[in-house]
């Protein structure tokens, strides 16, 4: 039986310093930040669709506006954590489920074009 996978990405600008980190890290810098969300499914509902792509860039982009422009470690909506693209990627995996009806697959975060951090259950 097939498989089928969607999926919609959202970008945001954002600083951070990863506390604890003994390189280049530790200090203040930013990211041109690129979130990308997967829904996957056996069988689309009966529309033909796996999730509508309207709910999701509506939810990822009310995720992203509350880090775009900010200082990472600083948003409440993080709860603290030290804010990797690891614990990006669950912030935005676990708004996601909270909101859209079908839980993602997996969420991946891109730091840079080629470095990236993902989160799945």
């Amino acid at each position: 039986m097939g498989r089928y996978e969607v999926g919609a990405k959202t970008t945001f600008s954002a600083a951070h310093m990863l506390r604890g980190h003994k390189g280049a890290c530790k200090e203040l810098h930013g990211h041109n930040w690129t979130v990308e969300a997967v829904f996957g499914a056996s069988k689309t509902d009966k529309l033909g669709m796996v999730v509508d792509f309207h709910v999701v860039k509506t939810e990822l982009n009310r995720l992203s506006a509350l880090l775009d422009h900010k200082m990472l470690n600083d948003v409440p909506e993080l709860g603290g954590v030290n804010p990797t693209a690891e614990n990006i990627a669950a912030f935005f995996f676990n708004g996601l489920k909270k909101a859209v009806k079908l839980k993602p697959s997996s969420v991946k975060v891109f730091e840079t074009d080629d470095s990236w951090a993902s989160y799945s259950e």
